[in-house]
């Protein structure tokens, strides 16, 4: 064993932790590890500190840490020791050469499948359809936050409060629900998450368990697809077409096994942009009666739409018998302010508030506030208006930009409305490895097969417009000519 005054501690000057934690860190290491064992007598203080470079306050800082803490006892006329009381610990033979910050316990469940494209210095990225927050209103935005945050201040409503969200939000909300898309709804109907992942997120936890079967588009939104199979349920794939949805496919799913719910992205079909029509809209209603599941419709972007009034969701017509119905504020101001909501039945919404109560509490008071008045001022209505237009303009110009560069080996159909083009490459393109060409080109966009449900091999990619400007666009385009050669 080691005599104390012969362990070696080394701070590491610039890693931002307190010099006294990390000796106090460096003794409980030794001790763990059994360098110093129980009844050891330490150097003093002054000792200590002139081998480790440090002032002698710093060193009594440690020790008083680790008497606190029940490392070590002090005596008054003999010195600090190792404390007697510690029981015996002797680590598994995993962790006896684990670093401070390598996990030696278990990790449950395998990590989610989900494709990240991270920041880098002079990469462009085509996203999979966010807005662009150099148009957010930022000085209406932070006139909004400053009157929330002083007058949830003064009139001490920074606290908890109703886990659905804030009522004059939720309010909003379904002033804006009831007016734009024909939903038969109140504030009682409504739960404010962060964000609509959060939603999605919650309903998977309301109706998924294990050893139920959810269908979900064999072309789909990734976080959705894990945020099921996180609940325990089997995913079920079910084909889309150039329409959408395949109704005909569904239900012969339906007729081979139960299904407790369906996954959708009808007003803008994620990836392909694609509106499901009308009849196929009905027909999805029907054998949601007639199979008895459940309908999650994700209206992730319906503020979004430029050729002509948009189809009026599923829950207009159908109501929250069998369907809860999903949406965001986030894409018209930006991603960062994590406003979603969750619309259903009364029953549904106050189950909603129960999970929320055990993972998230609550929302943001005062961002809930400003959203509200955003909305009830006009004030948000108008900057979808006005983003609008630019973004119509820049679906265009990328679109022509792709037909000039590429020809027939591209082919896309025009989006009625969202963020984001879905392209396919002709001649037997290799997209992933594509993808990672592309990266040395300096351009990043993730390949249709990250959206596969059932891994089917996809040979498009989502190519988001709404986060580049038009010189952005056009250089994005230039470097992926040169990645496709």
């Amino acid at each position: 064993m080691l005599r104390p005054w012969d362990l070696r501690i080394v701070l590491a000057r610039e890693s931002g932790q307190p010099a006294y934690l990390q000796i106090a860190g460096a003794l409980i290491e030794a001790i763990r590890q059994g360098r110093l064992a129980a009844g050891t007598a330490l150097p003093g203080t002054r000792e200590l500190a002139a081998r480790i470079g440090v002032n002698r306050k710093t060193v009594q800082q440690s020790y008083d840490e680790l008497i606190a803490q029940g490392w070590l006892t002090a005596e008054a006329t003999r010195g600090t020791f190792v404390s007697a009381a510690l029981p015996i610990i002797e680590p598994a033979p995993a962790a006896r050469h684990a670093g401070p910050s390598e996990a030696v316990f278990t990790l449950r469940r395998a990590a989610p499948d989900l494709p990240y494209i991270a920041p880098a210095p002079g990469m462009i990225t085509f996203d999979d359809g966010a807005p662009d927050t150099r148009l957010m209103p930022a000085e209406l935005v932070a006139r909004a936050y400053r009157r929330a945050l002083l007058d949830a201040a003064h009139k001490n409503r920074l606290g908890y409060s109703d886990p659905r969200g804030l009522l004059v939000l939720r309010e909003a909300v379904a002033d804006m629900l009831r007016a734009d898309r024909g939903l038969n709804c109140t504030a009682e109907n409504i739960c404010i998450t962060r964000g609509s992942q959060m939603a999605i997120f919650l309903s998977a936890r309301l109706l998924a368990a294990p050893g139920d079967d959810i269908a979900i588009e064999s072309l789909s939104y990734p976080p959705a697809r894990e945020a099921f199979g996180a609940a325990g349920a089997g995913i079920q794939a079910v084909a889309v077409d150039e329409h959408g949805l395949d109704t005909e496919a569904l239900e012969a799913l339906c007729r081979k096994q139960p299904i407790r719910a369906i996954y959708v992205t009808p007003h803008h079909h994620f990836p392909t942009t694609v509106v499901l029509p009308p009849e196929r809209r009905i027909r999805l209603a029907a054998l949601a009666e007639k199979y008895d599941f459940a309908i999650v419709e994700d209206d992730y972007d319906h503020e979004f739409h430029f050729s002509h009034r948009p189809l009026l969701p599923l829950a207009s017509a159908q109501g929250f018998g069998r369907l809860a119905y999903i949406g965001s504020l986030s894409k018209l101001l930006s991603p960062s302010l994590r406003i979603g909501y969750l619309v259903g039945s009364k029953a549904l919404i106050a189950r909603a508030a129960a999970e929320v109560m055990m993972i998230d509490r609550q929302g943001d008071p005062v961002t809930e506030t400003a959203a509200a008045e955003l909305m009830t001022s006009g004030a948000l209505k108008s900057h979808a208006r006005k983003v609008l237009r630019i973004y119509a303009a820049r679906r265009e110009f990328l679109a022509g930009r792709l037909k000039a560069a590429f020809g027939a080996r591209i082919g896309f159909v025009m989006p009625q409305g969202g963020l984001a083009l879905w392209v396919n490459f002709a001649g037997g393109v290799d997209v992933a490895a594509l993808a990672q060409a592309a990266r040395g080109h300096g351009l990043a966009f993730t390949a249709g097969q990250a959206f596969a449900t059932n891994g089917a091999l996809v040979r498009g990619a989502r190519l988001g417009f709404g986060s580049l400007d038009e010189a952005e666009l056009a250089e994005a385009v230039e470097r992926l000519r040169r990645a496709v050669g």
